[in-house]
């Protein structure tokens, strides 16, 4: 049986990360359908200039300054969504942050703060929304990466993330179910965002290489629409760009030739 698929006019969409790079084109293309935004960011700045925008355009955005990693600032944020607009459909888990640096060099403590802001923040912003999730019998969207199903050389935090966001929500899913609640895990491949320039080194500091990407980066905007469009169609699992599919076949046919082509690729960002 063909599911109905979902409209987003007057639904109240809350998207984490919200200040830039997906997460500002998520906010666009929600707020075009006609969608109340609540949007999270860390950078209070960014949110506001968001807020600025999608006002002008005649969209309904509540800006809320948020850090991911703070699971009493995502409960709140989470009951300020709901006193503002009474009700919560969409929760989008797009706040992300990576490094580059191989394992054997890298302080543990940057695979944690990885590992705080990837999986704990979208256990923080989750866990509260699901009561207003189960009245609307809502959509949870977590935003992985090729990471979240392949190995991937000098990210070893980042794609234990990943990975764990996959485990966590595809168990999710099973647990909501019978409420109505649709979870879909979207895996882009490489974007043209600030998560790469923002990428922890192996101390904590900035990474000192440039990112390396296989492939031809994606646009925000298009990778927003597709997005936009498998919340219509409630998928579970949203493959995005030819390196995505590509990488999702060949890891699983050929895993071993996977890892060589990978790693040859990737491996500049090791050479110090």
């Amino acid at each position: 049986m063909t599911r109905q698929r979902r409209s987003f006019a007057g639904a109240v969409v809350v998207i984490s990360g919200a200040g830039g790079g997906l997460g500002r084109a998520l906010a666009r293309r929600f707020a075009q359908a006609g969608a109340r935004i609540a949007g999270l960011d860390r950078d209070a700045a960014a949110i506001q200039s968001l807020a600025a925008e999608l006002t002008q355009a005649g969209a309904d955005i509540l800006a809320l300054p948020c850090d991911v990693t703070d699971q009493d600032a995502c409960r709140v944020a989470i009951d300020a969504a709901c006193e503002r607009f009474g009700r919560i459909d969409v929760v989008v888990n797009n706040a992300g942050l990576s490094h580059r640096s191989p394992f054997a060099d890298t302080d543990p403590a940057v695979l944690r703060r990885v590992m705080d802001v990837n999986l704990f923040g979208a256990i923080h912003l989750t866990h509260p929304a699901l009561p207003a999730l189960r009245r609307s019998r809502g959509l949870i969207v977590a935003i992985s990466s090729v990471a979240g199903f392949t190995p991937l050389i000098a990210r070893t935090g980042y794609a234990a993330s990943k990975h764990a966001l996959h485990g966590l929500f595809e168990s999710l899913r099973t647990e909501v179910a019978a409420d109505g609640i649709d979870v879909i895990l979207a895996c882009p491949s490489f974007i043209a965002t600030r998560i790469d320039r923002n990428a922890l080194g192996a101390q904590g500091g900035a990474a000192s290489h440039p990112q390396v990407v296989v492939g031809q980066p994606l646009q925000p905007d298009a990778v927003a629409e597709r997005i936009f469009k498998a919340c219509e169609r409630s998928e579970r699992l949203v493959l995005i760009g030819r390196t995505a599919r590509a990488a999702w076949w060949l890891s699983r046919c050929a895993p071993a030739l996977y890892e060589r082509i990978m790693a040859r690729r990737l491996r500049d960002e090791m050479m110090p």
